[in-house]
């Protein structure tokens, strides 16, 4: 959940011009172009971000990275963190207003407390994330990895101060929570889905709200998943297309280790309750790794898929399409496409690199390759961002055939905001995006802090860094 700002340099996309296949193209514009040794490489980096407002915060726990949560709506702004003794804090303010007013939660400890606490421990699954619903009232979860519900709803509109915990919300499947996710429908409602059970063995549980009642009940009566107890989905939150249809994508895991994931799958929604295959086909639920009309790939245990390694796009037909990664037939770790076509997935190998990720094993993993954004461009082509280890950070250009044909420059992003303060050795850089939006168009907001990096949710031995500054940045086109 966390993020790590890198700063690509030019020569780090040339390291791919052996690997990008010949260009063929048609007609690009929009940006600044060249062609070097048959590669074509888009400069988009002059479409730059100013900061334009930093707001200091509060200094935060540094020991290990967990995300925190930032909401702008409407003209206020919300926040939620751990502070420098790893209580749960959270803040308001309006947009006009030069510092946040910020509201300590009660410090709360699993043995006392019903087995929730609002005091970070070691695990780096427990981040904080927030929500407003139609009424302007808050809603705050977090801190849980396997542990009983931890939420938090205000008792008066846009006010912090007025937060309390509510112990239970449909008092069913409440005991054993991960992975706390708001999100809201098309009509404007709350909803809230997490995973019921633990890695390896766990379903996903869907809420929804009712702002005249004030209640929570189940948005479906059966759970989302059902992992046969033999396995749990590790599933994308739904995601809204502008084909005006819900996406969701998921691979299964049937251990704790990292390793045993398998089966890229997908379905989709128009209302988050009847869901679809990619053929149109009705899906019921809960879906299992039984059904295989659902199944993009059938990747094997061990074949090099990871949860969070897969990105979705629509082609310009509203087909949907993944860049995802797993293993070749020699054993490295690659990205691949498959994208729909007829009845069955077209599946090609988009990278040929010389490199194995070997991951396994339990508690939150330093990804040593991930997947960006994938998304179809003005001119018709399509770009996907990557990070590795070994090959730098970057993003691929494309064709509409899937093929690599160059690279695209990126915007940076300003000095200020990768440049690391601390000097205790291993810091990193930690951001956290809008879970609202600016109402100015060219504005957004990110939250800054430096940690270390994940210990596989572990306890580090001391000494330990001293806590770090969070802060607000405005930034502006």
């Amino acid at each position: 959940m966390d993020s790590e700002i890198s700063n690509p340099k030019s020569e780090m996309l040339k390291q791919f011009i052996s690997l990008i296949l010949p260009l063929v193209f048609g007609s690009l514009s929009g940006c600044a172009q060249e062609e070097v040794s048959g590669t074509l490489i888009l400069d988009e980096s002059g479409q730059t971000e100013k900061v334009t407002e930093v707001i200091p915060v509060d200094k935060v726990w540094a020991g290990h990275p967990v995300s925190f949560a930032l909401l702008t709506s409407g003209e206020r702004q919300y926040i939620a963190y751990y502070n420098a003794s790893r209580n749960m804090v959270v803040g308001q303010r309006n947009l006009s207003d030069p510092a946040f007013t910020l509201f300590p939660l009660p410090v709360t400890t699993r043995d006392k407390n019903g087995g929730t606490s609002t005091v970070l421990g070691w695990d780096s699954h427990n981040y904080v994330t927030l929500a407003i619903d139609r009424e302007g009232y808050l809603h705050l979860s977090g801190n849980m990895h396997v542990h009983p519900l931890t939420y938090f709803r205000s008792t008066r509109p846009n006010d912090i101060t007025s937060l309390v915990q509510v112990m239970s919300m449909t008092g069913n499947n409440e005991t054993l929570c991960t992975y706390p996710n708001f999100m809201k429908n098309s009509q404007g409602e709350l909803i809230f889905h997490y995973r019921d059970g633990s890695s390896g063995n766990g379903n996903e549980i869907y809420n929804i709200y009712d702002t005249s009642s004030r209640t929570w009940k189940r948005l479906m009566d059966q759970p989302f998943t059902d992992g046969l107890t033999l396995m749990n989905a590790y599933m994308s939150a739904p995601t809204l297309k502008e084909d005006g249809w819900y996406h969701i994508w998921w691979v299964w895991r049937d251990e704790p280790d990292c390793a045993t994931n398998h089966d890229l799958s997908y379905m989709k929604s128009r209302d988050l309750v009847n869901w679809y295959n990619p053929f149109g086909e009705p899906v019921k639920l809960p879906v299992s790794v039984l059904n295989k009309s659902v199944i993009v790939d059938p990747i094997p245990v061990k074949g090099g898929i990871i949860n969070l390694a897969a990105s979705l796009c629509l082609d310009e037909k509203g087909n949907p399409m993944f860049v995802y990664h797993k293993y070749d037939k020699d054993g490295n770790l690659q990205f691949y496409t498959a994208r729909l076509s007829g009845k069955k997935w077209d599946i090609r190998q988009l990278t040929h690199w010389d490199y194995r990720w070997e991951f396994s094993g339990g508690g939150s993993i330093i990804f040593e390759v991930r997947v960006g954004e994938f998304k179809r461009r003005d001119d018709g082509n399509y770009e996907v961002g990557y990070s590795h280890i070994k090959y730098g950070s970057g993003t691929f250009l494309l064709n509409k055939s899937l093929e690599i044909i160059g690279v695209v420059k990126k915007p940076v992003l300003p000095s200020q905001l990768s440049k690391i303060e601390g000097t205790f050795p291993g810091l990193q850089v930690r951001t956290a995006s809008d879970l609202g939006k600016s109402t100015a168009a060219d504005v957004r907001y990110l939250l800054k802090w430096e940690t270390l990096p994940a210990n596989r949710d572990q306890a580090r031995p001391e000494p330990w860094p001293e806590a770090s500054q969070l802060r607000l940045y405005k930034l502006e086109k």
